[in-house]
């Protein structure tokens, strides 16, 4: 066994050791209790995992912020309670289980699957996404998840189940049993502060939390927030039914996009492969600014692509020329005869573009007469159509692409296109846009030199520039509105020529959706229950709840601000998969994130109903779920009068879940991945709003969002081997090297970092810590150590710097900022005791201190790695557990004080630096061997010129309310100085290392004259000194009134020094 294998197993072993006693003393259980119902609560919650595999680091990685909040808001005085429950709602359980049973019926048992094919290539994002709704985008997460493994029974493998145990898991049920043990234990093995006793699993396999939730969503129907009727949905034609974030192996979080289909009509002659229908025909294409298609010179097809044609309308009234999978989406908006189903022309349900080139159009608003199909060899099939309308006045791939044509004769031969098709074409002028003028697309491709289609990233560069600025600032030079805004027309354009059966709304999903049953989605026009998150009251509500909570990242504000104001119907309702039925239509199941957005209200009384998972068994107040409705909530809940005709539960039960909720709520804190801001925790706030409109009080108070967490700097996946379970980093790491590396990981919502090298490094710092500990009481037992009576400089410096390392996490700590916490509790404070035991020497620590210094580490530490602080709150020989003692409090911190270690540190760093060089042979300064003493120089005021620039810099700070102008106003100011002008080169250099100064401590570093005591320092601390440098002798000098050149750099906190 390796030693670092070795120091991990005893860390596990005391982390097993921590966990029984807490266990034992119950003390993450947490009940009203009357006799402290004025003690703040702190309620921390964190979104219930989905029950079809194992926890990993990242869902760790969330779930630590609710772990070290807790533990810290415990040791300032708050009763805290963190409830923990498990998601079984939705597809994905159901689709996985009906898979494994379909492999055993076409495979055998066990399954022998044929090779696999070959994984299809990642989309890539257009550049069109700028005009899009911005709050929109793609988390595809899938195919990390499986290791790549196609089969449903590969995935259960990788999680090191047998073919015996994945055999049980064909029914859906078995899931639900075997998951939320195995992450219960994972988390106990963590060490987190859950009381357990309030866990449940979600749907109707739970009558406690069905019935909960069937009186959420008909106090929502009984307002008018939840509707019924035909909406554009993303939709699984596979499944038959809308397809929502939870229910989707990839595009999460990925929407419809609508667009105007705009009808290009097919002019004579035709084409020859199109000659033979007689209805009318058009060519269509999907555009997101309907308002330019008064600029119309041509369209664009892509001559290899494939084409169909299809008929569209009630009966088959007209004929689309598009790509076959735009006109499955369009089957399923109502656009063709039958719902779902594509009717193709005979003989034309796939042809190549090349066919269709030189075709005669009518461009609806184009003032030409009529364009024609032109090729271009940049379009995608997985977008739109596959028809483009061209516009190149402000499209700068359509200039560019005219222009190729224009110029290169052979492209248009090779392709039939004629002279007359595409030499008279030029821009035509519609849009006025500032910077850009009338022609933005010619100015702009002008501006940045782009000659071919082939300069993409130059393309797309322009195609920002001018679809964004269009879109804000353009104004309309043309048509009707001429004169007006684009964004105040846009929808009226769309209007006018929809009204004239010109164009027609049409939507796809933004980008590929692929639902866990493998079927790419679509967007259907369908019937749905929705909750309608569009209505402008309840949006008022959820913006103020948004603006009261404390979101501890400024963005996270801003991206749930916008997602309530994008937001509008939602589709909650779904005919496959687990869940709870709709109320009032039990066909439908309410969809998996619609029936968690106030499930944290059910955490405070779920002990009292149901002591197991999935009710089967009742809590400690032995209600039967079936006397539960919707008064019984409502009393609980919502303030109402308890009614006896309707209620059949003694009120003094009901009385002890009220009091529960409304001890405990709101939510204090809620933690979660950034992913869930755009749906998840907005449909919290709306939600919120609604079952408690007038009570603020009851809306959660803080989110705290963070990014995805790395493993050594790469995403994690199953794919690369670049992944880890929860239990195999405590496996490999034990809890808390884990633990204090998740908490070093990052606290913002960009991605984090968890380093193996940094895990292995935090073992060690643990096992050392605990190391140290053993051995400091056995010196304390000695009696090795000083008393209080004999105090030193050195006792002062260490106990200030304890005190404000304390002092710092706390307040990093109550930011939610871990990063910085850790640094605090548990590195600097390390670095403050190493110190303290250098600068002590032979007079050695004092024994109270020292003492006094475990306590602290155990207790500020406790948060992160209360594993070992427990062990060393026993080891100090204190009663009761680590995390339930009192935060430090009323801990001064002298900043002279301070200022004194980082002068003691600073110079001993100078001066080891001065005597490498003195040593140096090559530079041939030491003749005699090394030194015997040193001579220790120190300034206690400033020389004149330096001094002046000091005055200067203050009355430049304070003029400009706390800010320095920039060094060239300064420099200049300063170079005015006719003491200053003597030292030229060294008073800028000067002047930017003083206002650093300012940044770290303050106004006072201004000071003409030394805060520090310099001549006691080194006279305190003339052993330390000596040890240092290695020298016999120490001695120090004030250089103010007798200069010499080896002081010529010293300035007061900035000693110089002579060796001899």
């Amino acid at each position: 066994m390796t030693e670092e294998r070795w120091k991990v197993n005893k860390l596990l072993e005391l982390e097993k050791d921590a966990q029984e006693r807490w266990s034992a003393g119950h003390v993450f259980e947490q009940d009203f209790d009357e006799s402290k119902k004025d003690v703040e609560h702190y309620t921390v919650t964190f979104p219930f995992p989905y029950m079809n595999g194992r926890l990993h680091l990242g869902h760790t990685f969330s779930l630590s912020k609710c772990e070290f909040a807790a533990g810290f808001n415990r040791l300032i005085g708050k009763r805290v309670l963190f409830p923990f429950a498990f998601h079984v709602t939705g597809m994905p359980i159901k689709v996985s289980a009906d898979k494994l049973t379909l492999e055993m019926e076409s495979y055998g048992y066990p399954p022998t699957f044929p090779a696999q094919e070959e994984p299809v290539a990642a989309q890539e994002v257009s550049a069109e996404d700028l005009i899009k709704d911005k709050s929109k985008g793609k988390k595809t997460k899938a195919e990390q998840k499986s290791g790549g493994a196609k089969y449903q029974w590969q995935i259960m493998k990788s999680l090191g189940l047998d073919d015996e145990e994945i055999k049980k898991f064909a029914n859906p049920e078995y899931w639900l049993e075997y998951f939320p043990p195995h992450c219960t234990s994972d988390c106990k093995r963590m060490g987190l502060k859950v009381d357990w006793r309030r866990g449940f699993i979600t749907s109707d396999a739970n009558p406690y939390f069905d019935s909960f939730v069937q009186w959420q969503f008909r106090i929502l129907k009984e307002l008018k927030f939840i509707e019924f009727g035909k909406r554009n949905t993303i939709f699984s034609p596979l499944d038959d039914q809308p397809c929502m974030d939870h229910d989707r192996a990839s595009g999460e979080g990925v929407g419809p996009q609508e667009y105007t289909l705009i009808k290009l009509k097919v002019l004579e002659p035709r084409p020859k492969i199109l000659a033979s229908i007689t209805k009318p025909l058009f060519f269509v294409a999907a555009t997101l600014r309907p308002e330019t298609m008064y600029g119309q010179t041509n369209c664009y097809i892509h001559p290899d692509i494939n084409y169909s044609a299809f008929y569209i309308g009630a009966n088959n009234d007209e004929v689309f020329i598009g790509t076959a999978r735009s006109a499955r989406n369009m089957a399923y908006q109502l656009l063709t005869k039958e719902f779902g189903k594509v009717e193709y022309v005979e003989g034309l349900a796939s042809f190549k573009g090349a066919e269709l080139l030189g075709t005669p159009l009518k461009a609806p608003l184009s003032p030409l007469e009529r364009v024609y199909a032109l090729p271009m060899l940049t379009i995608k099939d997985d977008k739109g159509t596959a028809v483009v309308t061209s516009v190149p006045s402000d499209s700068p791939d359509d200039l560019v692409a005219l222009n190729d044509l224009k110029k290169k004769k052979p492209l248009r031969e090779k392709y039939g296109i004629t002279d007359e098709m595409v030499l008279p074409l030029e821009p035509i002028s519609i849009l006025e846009i500032p910077g850009f003028g009338n022609l933005a697309a010619v100015t702009v491709v002008k501006d940045m030199k782009i000659e071919s289609q082939n300069e993409k990233g130059k393309l797309d560069e322009a195609k920002k520039l001018v679809y964004l600025k269009g879109f804000n600032d353009g104004k309309l030079l043309v048509g009707n509105y001429a004169g007006e805004l684009i964004k105040d027309v846009k929808k009226s354009i769309q209007d006018d020529l929809i009204a004239s059966g010109e164009a027609i709304k049409y939507s796809e999903p933004d980008k590929k959706i692929i639902s866990r049953s493998g079927d790419e989605c679509v967007v259907a026009l369908c019937d749905q229950w929705y909750l309608n998150y569009g209505n402008p009251e309840w949006k008022k509500a959820a913006h103020a709840a948004c603006d009261q909570m404390e979101t501890y990242v400024d963005e996270v504000r801003v991206i749930l601000k916008r997602t309530i104001d994008w937001l509008h119907e939602y589709a909650c309702s779904r005919s496959y998969g687990l869940g709870t039925k709709v109320p009032w239509d039990p066909e439908y199941l309410i969809e998996s994130l619609s029936d968690s957005t106030i499930y944290n209200a059910y955490y405070t009384v779920a002990h009292l109903l149901q002591s197991t998972l999935n009710g089967s068994k009742t809590g400690t107040l032995d209600i039967k779920p079936e006397l539960l409705n919707d008064a019984v909530w409502d009393y609980v809940f919502r303030a109402k009068p308890y009614d006896s005709e309707k209620i059949k539960i003694e009120e003094a039960k009901l009385k002890k879940m009220k009091d529960e909720f409304e001890y405990w709520y709101p939510v204090s804190m809620r933690s979660s991945g950034k992913d869930l801001l755009s749906n998840h925790l907005t449909f919290m706030l709306f939600n919120h709003v609604a079952i408690w409109p007038n009570r603020p009080e009851m809306w959660p108070q803080s989110y705290r969002a963070n990014g995805h967490l790395l493993l050594n700097n790469e995403k994690m996946s199953k794919s690369t081997g670049n992944f880890m379970t929860l239990s195999e980093a405590i496996d490999r790491f034990s809890a808390d090297g884990m633990r204090a590396t998740l908490a070093d990981a990052g606290d913002g919502l960009e991605d984090a970092n968890f380093p193996v090298e940094a895990a292995d490094a935090n073992v060690k710092r643990l096992y050392n810590l605990l190391e140290i500990t053993n051995e400091t009481i056995e010196s304390v037992k000695k009696k090795e150590y000083r008393s209080a009576d004999q105090p030193i400089l050195a006792d002062v410096l260490f106990e200030n710097s304890m005190n404000n390392l304390i002092n710092q996490a706390k307040e990093a700590y109550a930011k939610t900022f871990y990063h910085e916490a850790v640094i605090s509790a548990f590195y600097d404070f390390i670095k403050v005791r190493d110190f303290y035991r250098e600068v002590s020497g032979t007079d050695k620590v004092r024994e109270d201190l020292i003492l006094k210094y475990f306590e602290y580490q155990a207790i500020v530490l406790a948060p992160i790695c209360p594993h070992v602080c427990e062990k060393i709150w026993s080891l100090l020989g204190k009663d009761g557990f680590v995390i339930d003692q009192q935060w430090p409090v009323d801990l001064p911190v002298d900043p002279v004080v301070l200022d004194t270690v980082r002068f003691i540190e600073k110079n001993v760093h100078s001066f080891r630096l001065r005597l490498k060089d003195y040593l140096d042979p090559k530079k041939k300064k030491n003749v005699s061997g090394p030194p015997t003493s040193a001579t220790l120089l120190y300034a206690v005021k400033y020389p004149t010129w330096q001094a002046e620039i000091l005055k200067t810099l203050k009355n430049l700070y304070e003029e400009n309310n706390g800010t320095f102008p920039d060094n060239k106003a300064i420099s200049k100011i300063i170079m005015e100085n006719s003491e200053v002008k003597k030292f030229a080169k060294k008073a800028m250099p000067f002047a930017t290392f003083m206002k650093a100064n300012v940044d770290r401590i303050g106004l006072e570093a201004l000071s003409l004259t030394a805060t520090i005591d310099q001549e006691k320092v080194f006279t305190d601390m003339a052993a330390y000194f000596r040890s240092a440098l290695n020298v016999a002798e120490v001695k120090s000098v004030c250089v103010d009134d007798a200069p010499t050149p080896s002081a010529a750099d010293v300035m007061p906190g900035y000693a110089g020094v002579v060796f001899e």
